[in-house]
């Protein structure tokens, strides 16, 4: 295995606990779009969070068209992806809050100048940055080693689709190989492994122990060879990787 020199991280619920609070505005939205095109079907924040975990709102109102057979046109779409951005944003800084322990783990890695580091979300640009600065973790990455599959690609995307990890090796100028991703759900895993990087699967943000043990197994079933379950852990994990 190549020499690890950088890692990258996932944003939601993994380096931030952005994940319910997005999806409480999420909902609202969702609801206010099945509504406008005669959806019967109504979500709750974590009923979708549990639906569509890891993927942007992009992504996930395109899969509710799938799901449910209806067509939003693109310049809506843009409309809707703008004023969910905007709802999640204001709900983010607010009440965002670090992940546990993370942030100590992340002062270590930045003051020990061992690996670069580098964010890898889904999410859009401009809350991945308000998630990061809200919570004092923005000081750790470089402006331009925030990476967005909503708003770094030309064409937008979202994971499992490799391609903001592609993208980021590629900027950042290093191949897969060389990196370590740090995962919470099943889409940020997939689109890690399709990029070639191995993965550290996070379920600490998981709430219960049976939560955090179902999540173990699903990644565990996706190839993820390390799982952390507290950030305190993350030093030993990180050693495993480098082993293998």
């Amino acid at each position: 295995m190549p020499k690890i020199t950088h890692l990258l991280f996932d944003c939601d619920n993994t380096l931030v606990l952005s994940e319910e609070l997005a999806f409480e505005a999420c909902a609202d939205l969702s609801n206010e779009i099945l509504a406008k095109y005669n959806i019967d079907q109504r979500y709750t924040g974590p009923e979708l969070l549990n639906d569509f975990v890891g993927q942007n709102f992009r992504g996930m109102v395109v899969s509710l068209q799938k799901k449910f057979n209806f067509s939003i046109p693109h310049d809506e779409m843009d409309k809707y992806v703008s004023m969910e951005e905007d709802r999640v944003i204001g709900k983010l800084v607010r009440d965002a809050k670090p992940c546990v322990n993370c942030t100590p783990e992340l002062e270590k890695l930045y003051a020990s100048k061992k690996y670069g580091m580098a964010v890898v979300s889904s999410s859009a640009l401009r809350r991945v940055i308000a998630s990061i600065k809200k919570v004092g973790q923005d000081k750790f990455f470089p402006e331009d080693h925030i990476f967005s599959a909503a708003t770094s690609l030309e064409k937008p995307t979202t994971k499992p689709d490799p391609a903001i990890y592609l993208h980021a090796c590629k900027v950042i100028g290093k191949q897969p190989g060389e990196c370590v991703a740090v995962e919470d759900s099943k889409s940020g895993t997939l689109s890690a492994i399709r990029a070639g990087i191995p993965v550290i699967g996070y379920v600490g943000s998981y709430g219960g122990s049976e939560k955090q043990k179902e999540m173990t197994e699903t990644l565990k079933e996706l190839g993820v060879k390390v799982i952390m379950e507290d950030w305190k852990e993350f030093e030993d994990c990180l050693a495993k990787v480098e082993a293998m």
